[in-house]
């Protein structure tokens, strides 16, 4: 069974009270487009993420989330001069640190910097037609004009919330060569 891959960007999720901080009391994010997954979107607002040898820019992705993460490519991380341990989203205990600015203030955050763990979203039908359940680690192979590669250390993420697709972020990208739309298949 085939599904698509998608590349994730650099980007950043904030709570609330984060966001009022850099963008002014009682702002809301506003939505560019939506993603594929149920719900989350990429915003218009953007933050600058400072760390210790340079800074760079991010999208904003919402809704807003219990807590502030910052998901880069271990390229951005060490580009910037900030930790970013591989984990799954949400997993920010004892994660990077870094400065968050905004156009009306800053954060500075003791953790919240991952590189995300490549996963797969599947509703649990998708994931019984796989034959996975949630937190299986799996291979998964990318077809890939002159890269194909098989990707190890896939987390299956399973939720009826979720879309099929499956998520890497842009160095694991470029290593596959992925350009347009690019599917995946479970190996064993």
């Amino acid at each position: 069974m085939k599904f698509i891959v998608e590349t994730s960007a650099r980007h950043v999720h904030v709570t609330q009270e984060d966001l009022e901080t850099l963008f002014g009391k009682g702002y809301e994010l506003t939505k560019k487009k939506d993603l594929s997954q149920p719900g989350q979107f990429a915003c218009n607002e953007k933050v600058k993420i400072v760390g210790s040898k340079k800074e760079m820019m991010a999208s904003i992705l919402g809704p807003v989330r219990p807590e502030t993460q910052i998901e880069l490519s271990l390229t951005d991380a060490r580009s910037i001069g900030v930790t970013a341990p591989i984990r799954e989203s949400g997993d920010v205990a004892g994660s990077g640190a870094c400065k968050l600015v905004g156009p009306a203030g800053e954060v500075e955050l003791k953790e919240g910097v991952i590189a995300a763990k490549r996963h797969i979203h599947a509703t649990p039908e998708d994931a019984e037609k796989m034959g996975v359940k949630d937190k299986d680690i799996v291979s998964v192979k990318i077809d890939t004009e002159g890269r194909s590669l098989i990707f190890g250390d896939v987390v299956v993420r399973v939720s009826p919330k979720y879309a099929l697709a499956m998520h890497i972020d842009t160095d694991e990208a470029n290593a596959a060569g992925c350009a347009g739309e690019v599917y995946g298949e479970i190996v064993k």
